[in-house]
């Protein structure tokens, strides 16, 4: 039987949080019944209409790319005002007191991809300080994280690093759900950072799926994939994103523009060949890269990076996702690359996610010990050493948001 995501479970049995209240509603593409209803037109069929929809980076219907700021506008199909929750400066991630003033509930239905620096859960993180303050209650409709509840991957986040791809100190890959993550917020987290350092005085209801485990991968749910943002075609660019995004923090090219994103990377100065020679020495037994595989490959971008110019790179083929460690296998694609083109090889020095003063590649590991470590030709097993004691301690940090009816 199908897992059951919150929206199902909302409009089967707990109606009552909404009805006769003023409803926001903070959704996306993929933010769809099982039978692939959007939750705007699920929610005017059972008799709760909107008065108002917030749009997360991407917007409502998903047309932006990747840190494009976005206008305030009517939904094209139901005339519904549309709050754009992402623009040209960090304030314009934030609903405003005027946005909230005439609700009595903020409804958050977003399909999250299990990933730190995916911005929706920040998103929903900066709207439930604002519920507070304005006194409207959120109620966060559960969703699937596709790379299962179990992994924990990565360090800290420093303060002085925190940033829209990590505003609290939590992994990479956190082994949450979107509702869990709310809860954690709203709880506060006092181990690291200062912005969800103290819990959120927020009415918080999550409702629960229904059939979802943590040892679940997306497949297993037998849910529709929708893509939640236009470059998360499939459950496997979920799988290999926690590492495939630090290419953001380089000049090598993260596959947008062709249509296996975060799998396929590269650059015009690579030899995919090459490349994977030296990855595949780093895997088997015994070795720290472990559940995957390296295909040389040349590549031709319709956009972004080297957007007609003919790269070379290699397309990742993740042969097993329990042992697959997205992040580590990132950072070793990125030590590699370097090594192999030490002329060309180079950290983004441009603002990211309205941050300039710090290099893209600490916003998204959450410090400078990876770019230090990867510079100075760091063994990839100790790089993994140097994560785990927070890996640990955030296994227990987390616990007591963790839904029992995932067990």
């Amino acid at each position: 039987m199908a897992t059951e995501t919150g929206l199902d479970v909302l409009c089967q049995e707990r109606l009552g949080l909404l009805r006769g209240r003023r409803v926001g509603v903070l959704c996306h593409p993929a933010s769809v019944a099982a039978d692939l209803t959007h939750v705007v037109d699920r929610l005017i069929e059972v008799g709760v209409r909107p008065a108002r929809l917030f749009g997360p980076e991407h917007g409502v219907r998903g047309e932006a790319q990747d840190m494009i700021g976005l206008p305030d506008e009517r939904d094209s199909r139901t005339g519904i005002p549309v709050v754009s929750l992402y623009g040209e400066t960090f304030e314009s991630l934030l609903p405003s007191s005027a946005d909230l003033a005439e609700l009595d509930v903020l409804v958050v239905d977003l399909q999250d991809i299990g990933s730190r620096y995916y911005t929706y859960v920040w998103t929903m993180a900066l709207a439930l300080v604002e519920a507070a303050r304005a006194g409207v209650a959120v109620v966060v409709l559960d969703r699937p994280n596709p790379l299962g509840g179990l992994l924990i991957e990565g360090g800290t986040v420093r303060e002085d690093c925190e940033s829209f791809v990590g505003l609290g100190a939590i992994p990479v890959r956190h082994g949450l759900t979107i509702g869990e993550v709310a809860r954690l917020c709203a709880a506060g987290m006092p181990w690291g950072g200062a912005r969800f350092a103290r819990p959120i005085a927020v009415d918080l209801t999550v409702v629960p799926m229904r059939g979802w485990r943590r040892a679940m991968g997306f497949a297993e749910t037998g849910l529709p994939w929708v893509m939640p943002s236009p470059n998360m075609p499939t459950p496997q660019t979920a799988l290999v994103y926690p590492g495939g995004c630090l290419f953001e923090a380089t000049n090598l090219s993260e596959g947008r523009g062709t249509t296996r994103p975060f799998e396929i990377v590269g650059a015009p100065f690579l030899d995919g060949h090459l490349w994977a020679e030296a990855l595949e020495a780093q895997t088997g037994p015994g070795r720290p890269l472990a559940g995957v595989r390296f295909r040389p490959l040349s590549f031709r971008p319709t956009f972004h990076k080297f957007a007609g110019r003919s790269c070379g790179g290699l397309q990742l083929h993740v042969t097993d996702p329990q042992t697959f460690r997205s992040y580590l296998t990132g950072i070793a694609l990125l030590a590699t690359a370097r090594r192999l083109a030490p002329a060309d090889f180079r950290w983004r020095a441009e603002p990211y996610e309205f941050v300039a003063d710090r290099p893209a590649i600490d916003l998204l590991s959450g410090g400078d010990g990876i770019r230090q470590a990867i510079e100075q030709h760091g063994r990839l097993e100790e790089i993994a050493e140097s994560m785990a004691p927070f890996e640990r301690a955030f296994a227990e940090h987390r616990r007591p948001a963790l839904l029992a009816e995932y067990a």
